[in-house]
């Protein structure tokens, strides 16, 4: 009965956004999402979801500084930096090489800088997490990535890149959306809304246990919590946030 009612629920939302279908279909939509519209939804999304996960960003990254390299520099790489919301959290005087699959959103990240200039830039990579080939190896002591291994096409591949470019001792910090819990109402409307939240926001997954991807990973320490970020009416409520010691 459950499956049946995904599938009817499925159907009706498909409905509700047929002409973006259609636009998919047509080759339209994708273009459109990469280059206008999901640059333009994040940073509106980032202004709610900042707001809204503040207490919880600066509870995290205050020990960013706790590993800093033996020469007290700290070298941080941004997977999937998008419009830099993270930036005003970050310790002054760190270099950080930004990275992201998309150039499209130069210019919220150009406005994030502009203000948060206690943060030395250094770099911009057009780079997927999966693929940071341009980082080399053990060169970074912190790695942050926060709503992005949702839509990456790897996780466990990510994962790998993350540690590669890490020094040991080198921290990954996360906060991340994921599934809730399975036998609650919440994850049945996150896989009533999955194909076309995953379609209308650029690859956007609702039900990855990314948890289960950070326990199986080679770090020697994982520090994780289950938490909710307040997004009323919204299937990505349920977050998980913490670090990761290699």
């Amino acid at each position: 009965m459950t499956e049946a009612s995904i599938l009817l629920l499925r159907a009706c939302l498909a409905l509700l956004a047929m002409p973006i279908y259609l636009l998919s279909f047509l080759g339209i939509w994708e273009p459109f999402c990469k280059k206008i519209f999901f640059p333009f939804f994040l940073e509106k999304l980032s202004v709610i979801h900042e707001r809204k996960s503040k207490k919880q960003k600066q509870e995290l990254f205050r020990n960013l500084i706790d590993f800093k390299s033996p020469s007290g520099e700290l070298k941080l790489l941004e997977i999937g930096t998008g419009c830099g919301a993270n930036f005003q959290f970050y310790p002054a005087g760190c270099k950080v090489t930004c990275t992201d699959i998309s150039p499209n959103f130069q210019q919220g990240l150009s406005r994030s800088m502009n203000k948060n200039q206690h943060v030395h830039y250094e770099h911009f990579l057009v780079a997927a997490g999966e693929d940071l080939h341009q980082v080399p190896s053990g060169s970074v002591d912190a790695v942050v990535c926060t709503l992005v291994l949702c839509s990456v096409r790897d996780v466990n591949g990510t994962l790998k890149e993350v540690l590669r470019v890490l020094r040991p001792g080198g921290a990954f910090f996360f906060l991340e959306h994921v599934a809730a819990d399975r036998s609650s109402w919440r994850y049945f409307w996150q896989q009533v809304c999955y194909p076309t939240w995953k379609l209308v926001f650029d690859g956007c997954c609702l039900t990855r246990e990314i948890w289960k991807n950070l326990e199986q990973a080679n770090f020697s320490d994982l520090n994780i919590q289950h938490t909710t970020v307040a997004l009323p009416w919204t299937p990505i409520e349920p977050h998980i946030v913490g670090y990761a010691v290699k």
